[in-house]
């Protein structure tokens, strides 16, 4: 199998020399993780490429052999089946099938990204006195802000850990969903508000690697990028000495100031961050006076909160939470959401609304100029429409 994968890097790498502008830390990373992932990538390209190839060369063969000027090719019109060539066409196809299968199924296992790490990298396993460092991860508007629980430090648009530690991610958001993604240490995992998902990486080279969200998430989704810094235990030492150092304090206070949405937010570093700061904004209630979605679970769980319930409305509305600090998106209805529509219709000089329809005009009852006190035909002369119709009668 080592063999078969080193092969394969070998031919997939023949092509991508002529794409030498392009950034190849896919197929050239620097994390365990990452590693497996791209040999997946390339087993599996190669696999396919077994049929594709075959296929090709077949395909201009025949047509240059069995081209009409010719004449010394054989000719069977009466030909119709070959028990052979059907194994061959439907056996090859099959065999490649049952492989990426298989391949599939065993990495989709192994490389799970909740399932905890079982080695550094192909040659070595973790040590036993190995602690992992824990991570979480909160995608903001549009930053990225890291907490290091056991370090009690927390930073803006950059990160570290040292090289050859597993390090634990735990991810998740703050409004609308983003992805996680640091193409030299692992696949990229998905943030979402309300909702924790995990990831398990390890980097075995010293450098400095790209972070993004790799989801569209808004106006400053191309400027959410952040620096992760792979480090030797005495770099990663001196980098958390730093943050202390020049960090300020992360209170509930100045993270309801972080979380507002921003673009091309600098690095910033915090010494300290209140110990239950994840944790609420997981639960969506870092927000004074909003119910954690926890204590609304245990409500539910406890059979709910019956008719006297009713109070804590306020509590639960999580999805307009900056709507008092005067953003207000257009909405798509008027009567609905209370805010101008997202596209008037064109007014006259006379304030009415005009609506042409061809051959709508002069028709009894569709007299389509309204000016806020007609009703639909009031401009011949006709009935109001019915505010209401009954279709049974």
């Amino acid at each position: 199998m080592q063999k078969l994968v080193k092969f394969s890097r070998l031919l997939s790498v023949l092509p991508l020399l002529f794409l030498a502008g392009c950034n190849m830390v896919v197929m050239a990373p620097s994390g365990d993780i990452a590693v497996q992932q791209r040999d997946l990538i390339v087993v599996s390209t190669v696999l396919m490429l077994l049929i594709i190839v075959p296929v090709i060369f077949l395909t201009l063969l025949f047509a240059w052999r069995y081209r009409r000027s010719n004449t010394a090719a054989a000719y069977a019109p009466e030909w119709h089946h070959s028990t052979r060539l059907e194994i061959v066409i439907w056996a090859a196809p099959l065999a490649i099938i049952i492989a990426l299968g298989a391949v599939t199924w065993i990495s989709t296992h192994k490389l799970d990204p909740y399932r905890p790490l079982d080695r550094l990298d192909a040659e070595r396993a973790i040590p036993a006195d190995t602690k992992p460092l824990t991570v979480e991860v909160v995608a903001l508007d549009w930053k990225w802000l890291f907490f290091y629980p056991e370090l009690g430090i927390a930073t803006v648009n950059e990160m570290a850990a040292p090289v050859d530690t597993p390090i634990n991610f735990k991810i998740t958001a703050s409004s609308v969903m983003n992805s996680f993604y640091i193409p030299a240490l692992a696949g990229q995992i998905y943030a979402m508000p309300g909702m924790e998902t995990k990831l398990h990486a390890v980097i075995n080279r010293e450098g400095e690697y790209e972070g993004f969200s790799a989801n569209y998430s808004g106006a400053g989704f191309s400027h959410m990028r952040f620096k992760f810094h792979g480090l030797t235990r005495e770099g990663f030492d001196a980098w958390t000495a730093k943050v202390k150092q020049q960090g300020t304090m992360l209170n509930r206070d100045a993270y309801l100031t972080l979380e507002k949405p921003s673009e091309k937010e600098p690095v910033r570093y915090y010494a300290g961050a209140d110990a239950d700061l994840y944790d609420a904004i997981l639960n969506m209630c870092a927000t004074p006076g909003k119910m954690c979605m926890n204590e609304m679970m245990h409500i539910d769980m406890m059979g709910g909160g019956g008719k006297e319930s009713a109070e804590n409305r306020e509590k639960l509305q999580y999805d307009n939470r900056h709507a008092g600090e005067g953003v207000v998106e257009p909405g798509a209805t008027v009567p609905a959401t209370g805010v101008p529509a997202k596209a008037e219709p064109p007014r006259n000089s006379g304030g009415s609304t005009q609506h042409d329809m061809p051959g709508m005009q002069g028709m009894p009852g569709m007299d389509m100029q309204h000016d806020g006190h007609s009703m639909p035909g009031s401009g011949n002369g006709a009935d109001p429409a019915p505010t209401q119709l009954n279709n049974n009668n």
